[in-house]
């Protein structure tokens, strides 16, 4: 599973000009199945990210999770994040999971996100979206679960 992290002052992501997900202070977090992943990944991956340690504390330093903050999560599938580059202009998406596949697994990390976190949103699997950030930092945290 591969995720891009952002932590943000706000995000939302938009869907045919309506906002379906927005948040405050928090992660922005780019979801991508690829193909072996399984609730395993999701696990690790919800884990790993209420845990990640990307927030100032009082000396300034990164030491506090979203959790400590109560900052909020966004999360959104993104297939692309799976782009091989490496052959021609085009990129190859073989490294994503199917569809269906990475629709389960996004449900997998979005419900077990919302067991354990109050503040969690989400885009629309599959939909057209337009995703809107202010980046804090900016810190982007590309994150690769085995």
């Amino acid at each position: 599973m591969i995720a891009l992290i952002q932590r943000v002052r706000r995000a939302k992501v938009d869907v045919d000009g309506a906002t379906v997900g927005e948040i405050g202070p928090g992660l922005l977090v780019l979801v991508c199945a690829q193909p072996g992943d399984g609730e395993a990944q999701c696990a690790k991956l919800v884990d790993k990210l209420l845990k990640l340690r990307v927030f100032a504390d009082a000396a300034g330093k990164m030491n506090r999770s979203v959790q400590d903050v109560t900052g909020g999560l966004l999360l959104v599938s993104q297939f692309t994040l799976a782009a091989d580059t490496s052959a021609g202009n085009r990129p190859s998406f073989t490294g994503a999971a199917p569809a269906e596949a990475g629709r389960r697994l996004y449900e997998c990390v979005l419900a077990l996100a919302r067991e354990r976190h109050p503040v969690v949103e989400a885009g629309v699997f599959g939909a057209v979206m337009q995703v809107e950030l202010v980046n804090d930092g900016p810190v982007t945290i590309p994150m690769n679960i085995q």
